[in-house]
């Protein structure tokens, strides 16, 4: 099965290509500008690097067309996204319309251009990646948190709408993970934070990559429109 995973070039996009290829998946290795990274990445297991800045419609378009020589993407992982930390009166507008374009509307528009594929073929699976921020939300990371609210909400609509095409809309809610974009708040920062969590860790991608395998598999073939937090008790 053909599976498309965006934000592949680092962090949790990586480790969850590396998982799902290891499950016997053809992946595509999505990313924006690092373009070494994910033609590693996708050499490492097999896959396909293909590119587009999801803020950009044009080049969603672009890229889906693109895939389509391959086949039909039957499993979709929206990954990519970025964040911003600061008050909120303090993020300018153009950010903020920058950060909304990136984790919802690019998100969607991707899944709009590759859902009528699994909708001909009557299966699929679309596997979301929140935030638990997107949960309970975060002082000086309010865009942040609203556009993962975003992503918790268009999960649950969109399975409610396309589970009687056979296709499964899930959502995995990492909490605090070791990548690129936790690693700004700093050392201080991210040692209060595992203080804060009662597994008293930080997570891993790969853990996140273990929970997106189980929504992808026929384990959870029965689950939709349901979201896995793996935050080690951040959240209870």
């Amino acid at each position: 099965m053909l599976a498309l995973v965006t934000g592949a070039s680092r962090g949790i996009g990586a480790a969850a290509a590396g998982k799902l290829a290891a499950d016997g998946y053809t992946v595509l290795v999505h990313y924006r500008e690092n373009r070494a990274s994910a033609e590693k990445i996708a050499a490492e297991i097999r896959g396909i690097p293909v590119q587009a800045d999801l803020a950009d419609f044009t080049q969603i378009d672009r890229m889906t067309e693109e895939i389509a020589q391959y086949g039909t993407v039957g499993l979709l992982v929206n990954n990519a996204g970025m964040s911003v930390t600061g008050l909120f009166q303090d993020i300018s507008d153009e950010t903020a319309q920058r950060l909304f374009a990136v984790n919802v509307g690019g998100m969607m528009h991707l899944t709009k251009r590759l859902l009528p594929g699994m909708i001909r073929q009557q299966k699929g699976c679309i596997i979301n990646v929140a935030s638990v921020w997107g949960e309970v939300g975060a002082a000086c990371e309010v865009h942040y948190s609203a556009s993962k609210a975003a992503v918790i909400g268009f999960t649950k609509a969109l399975a409610k709408e396309v589970g009687f095409s056979g296709i499964r809309v899930n959502c995995v809610s990492p909490g605090v993970i070791d990548t690129d974009m936790n690693r700004m708040h700093g050392a201080e920062t991210m040692a209060e934070l595992a203080d804060e969590t009662p597994l008293a860790r930080i997570g891993t991608p790969e853990e996140v990559a273990q929970a997106i395998a189980f929504l992808a598999s026929d384990a959870a073939g029965f689950i939709t429109g349901q979201v896995l937090p793996v935050n080690g008790g951040f959240s209870i």
